[in-house]
C-alpha cells in the first residue's frame, strides 16, 4: 500500500478522481497534458493538500465515489474515453459522471464492456498474469472442424508471439465460442485469420464473473455489489 502522507502520486489523484486509468494518467502526463499548481505535471509529482490538477486546462478533482458500469457495447464505438475520437464509448453513454473502459473491445466487435472511474481495479483487472477469463461468441467464413479448434485451443503465432492455451467448442456450424486469458490487439480475429478464417461476428458475453445476461446492443447497468465482491475477491 502506497505511503499517502506525503502527498498521492500525481497519476493515482488523476485516476481517483474518476478521469482515466493510471496508465492514460501516465500518457497524458508524458505528453505535457497534464499541470500541476500551473507547472507542467511530471511522472512521480506527488498531489499535495490545496494543490491544483488540471488536464488540458481543465481542473481535476481529487477522489469520487467509485463507479462501475456494464454496457452491452454496440459495433462502431470506439473503447476509448479520448474525446477526439467521434465514436468514444465515453460520450457514447452521456453519464452525468465520469468512467473509462477496462481493457478492449474493437470497434467491429460487440458485447460486454466494464467501465469503471476506479483506477485500482483497472490495473489489476490488465495484468496478464492475472489469468482473467474472457468468453466470446464468434462466427466466421468457413466450417469450424475439430482440427480449427484444437489448433486455437494449442496456441496460434500471431504479433510475433504465440498465443496462450485456450478453451473453445463449436456451437454450430460456422460458429465457436472461445474463453480467452490474454488481451492481444484484436487477438481472435488474428487468430482465426492465421488458421485461414475471417471473423464474421463476434460478441463478448463474460468478463470473468460478469455476464452480458439480458442486455441488448447500447444498454447498460451498474455493477451489483454482490457482482463486485466476487470480482475483487478473484483480484
Amino acid at each position: 500500500m502506497e505511503d499517502e502522507r506525503m502527498g498521492k502520486r500525481l497519476n493515482k489523484y488523476i485516476a481517483d478522481s474518476g478521469y482515466c486509468s493510471r496508465r492514460e494518467a501516465d500518457r497524458l502526463i508524458s505528453e505535457g497534458r497534464v499541470r500541476l499548481d500551473g507547472r507542467p505535471g511530471a511522472l512521480g509529482d506527488r498531489v499535495e493538500a490545496g494543490m491544483t490538477v488540471t488536464v488540458d486546462g481543465a481542473p481535476v478533482a481529487g477522489e469520487s465515489a467509485k463507479k462501475y458500469i456494464l454496457l452491452y457495447k454496440p459495433r462502431g464505438i470506439v473503447c476509448t474515453a479520448d474525446p477526439r475520437e467521434p465514436m468514444n464509448v465515453v460520450d457514447y453513454l452521456s453519464l452525468p459522471y465520469r468512467v473509462f473502459p477496462v481493457g478492449r473491445l474493437d470497434k467491429d466487435s460487440e458485447g460486454l464492456l466494464l467501465l469503471t472511474s476506479d483506477g485500482d481495479i483497472v490495473n489489476r483487472l490488465l495484468r496478464a498474469a492475472g489469468g482473467h477469463e474472457k468468453e466470446y461468441e464468434v462466427t466466421i467464413d468457413r466450417p469450424v472442424t475439430a482440427d480449427f479448434l484444437n489448433r486455437m485451443m494449442a496456441g496460434v503465432p500471431i504479433l510475433d508471439t504465440v498465443t496462450l492455451p485456450c478453451r473453445a467448442r463449436r456451437t454450430g456450424e460456422r460458429s465457436f465460442n472461445i474463453i480467452l486469458v490474454q488481451g492481444l490487439n484484436r487477438q481472435i480475429r488474428r487468430m482465426c485469420e492465421a488458421l485461414g478464417a475471417n471473423v464474421v461476428h463476434l460478441r463478448r458475453i463474460r468478463i470473468m464473473n460478469l455476464r452480458l445476461g439480458r442486455l441488448q446492443p447500447g444498454q447498460w447497468r451498474e455493477v451489483t455489489d454482490e457482482e463486485l465482491k466476487a470480482l475483487t475477491a478473484r483480484l
